[in-house]
């Protein structure tokens, strides 16, 4: 089974390069299913109706979010109806749900979405919840098993890692919107700290650069908006699964300009 992962979709930058590019990529590499998270596909901040649809005509099978997942309020009913996931570690009767098992090739995949601690809203103990959740999946016979971690800090991503390998097929890390170079395979787990935005890539953290700017050099708010006029990537994950176990994987990155590079992961 190959399954694709793209990080944080950022505005319409980063929806115009699922746009272009998604389909033909699913059918390059084969790939059976496609997780994405989307929770700033919309305007930068959060997702709405619309966005969610396209992402979903485009070839994303299932939308994973984050701290943002709440920021568009006509979104939270359709949590409970749409392959839409918000992190695992809100409190019981929260609106949606962080764990979602697929049949895929006659194949039971979960996807579960955790939120870390660190400069995050106040959630439960992601570590907890993310073990509870594994031991229950693989209680239940499910070997496929898809973390989308989405935390500030590298620490927490690389615990998370040192507690479930072996256990889960990977652990792929969002949210920083920086991709790092770490993408490895330790038994049988793939793991990296972040995969990277899919959006401006010559802005910051996928922002035009005038508000940050302001920012750091005055003290004074700014209102973050996507750039108008940007260059753009599109970042993602290709996994090949076999009983759970990953047993390839690389990380492909798409210029607008058509550019590629690939990087494969190393076995530990």
């Amino acid at each position: 089974m190959k399954i694709g992962f793209i990080g944080d979709i950022v505005g319409k930058p980063g929806r115009s390069m699922l746009e272009i590019h998604l389909r033909k990529l699913r059918q390059e590499f084969g790939l059976d299913l496609v997780i994405a998270n989307g929770e700033n596909a919309s305007h930068g901040f959060g997702l709405c109706a619309q966005h969610a649809k396209e992402l979903f005509s485009y070839g994303a099978d299932i939308l994973t979010g984050g701290n943002h997942s709440w920021d568009k309020k006509e979104i939270i009913p359709l949590l409970d109806v749409m392959p839409i996931l918000r992190p695992l570690n809100y409190p019981q009767g929260v609106p949606g749900k962080g764990v979602s098992v697929l049949h895929v090739n006659e194949e039971k995949v979960a996807i579960i979405n955790v939120m870390g601690h660190y400069g995050m809203p106040m959630v439960e103990n992601p570590f907890l919840r993310a073990q509870k959740a594994v031991d229950e999946l693989r209680a239940e016979g499910v070997e496929n098993i898809i973390i989308d971690f989405h935390a500030e800090v590298t620490s927490e991503k690389r615990a998370m890692h040192m507690l479930l390998k072996g256990n889960v097929s990977a652990i792929l890390g969002t949210h920083t919107h920086v991709g790092t170079d770490d993408l490895q395979i330790v038994d049988g787990t793939c793991y990296v700290t972040d995969v990277g935005l899919s959006g401006a890539r010559d802005g910051v953290i996928g922002m035009d650069k005038d508000a940050p700017l302001k920012r750091f050099l005055t003290g004074l708010p700014a209102s973050l908006e996507i750039p108008k006029k940007c260059k753009k990537i599109l970042q993602m994950v290709i996994m090949e699964i076999e009983e759970g176990k990953c047993v390839e994987a690389f990380k492909l990155r798409v210029f607008d300009d058509q550019e590629r590079i690939i990087a494969r992961a190393v076995h530990e």
